[in-house]
């Protein structure tokens, strides 16, 4: 299992060995070895959510409230698309940043989100298959998103796809909005949630 630092500080990419053979493949999308390596803490499983989508279908960007937050970590189990991760944490150095990767049932990439960054996707074919462990329950409260369009973020969305999406995605406010109203995590809480996760693995 590879892991893969991206470019928005704390999100990570795992890309696993896939053995094929005349019976089809095997794989192993999540190890946790491997994760505890790359992020420094395990990763609790409270939910699994599974979503198919139509080529072109856009959801997010969501992200939660912090503490306690949520973590997800996601790969595609059929068909393709391009997985986002941006920066959402008031402070951060890099808050507006954002990096791509392409999860696909060819290579079962993951990507790790942890609490305080937004996650979005598009899928590239229909019935595309996007597979999450999460690491709290399903909060309606804490759940929010920003506009997936913000030119302010300026996501790579392919240009020749037809875009469906939510009434609540589309309807999602600008991140200056979001920062305005106070939606937006705080770096330096995500930061000290980060290491309490990593000093109870210690304990």
């Amino acid at each position: 299992m590879h892991a893969r630092t991206l470019a928005v500080p704390d999100a990570v990419e795992f890309t696993p060995p896939v053995f094929p053979d005349h019976r089809g493949l095997f794989t192993a999308p999540f190890q946790e070895p491997a994760f505890v390596d790359a992020v420094g803490h395990p990763l609790t499983v409270a939910q699994t959510n599974h979503s198919v989508s139509r080529r072109g279908t856009v959801r997010g960007v969501h992200f939660t409230d912090v503490p306690p937050g949520q973590a997800k970590y996601v790969y595609c189990p059929k068909g393709a698309l391009l997985d986002v991760v941006v920066d959402l944490r008031v402070g951060s150095p890099t808050f507006g940043t954002w990096d791509s990767v392409r999860l696909d049932s060819e290579t079962y990439r993951g990507v790790y989100i942890p609490e305080g960054l937004g996650h979005a996707f598009v899928a590239l074919e229909d019935d595309t298959v996007m597979s999450y462990l999460c690491s709290t329950s399903y909060n309606p409260p804490a759940e929010h998103g920003v506009d997936p369009f913000d030119p302010e973020l300026g996501l790579p969305w392919p240009g020749d796809l037809e875009f469906v999406l939510s009434d609540k995605d589309r309807a999602a406010p600008s991140v200056a909005q979001a920062r305005a109203d106070g939606l937006l995590p705080d770096y330096a809480d995500c930061l000290a949630h980060y290491e309490r996760l990593r000093a109870s693995s210690r304990a």
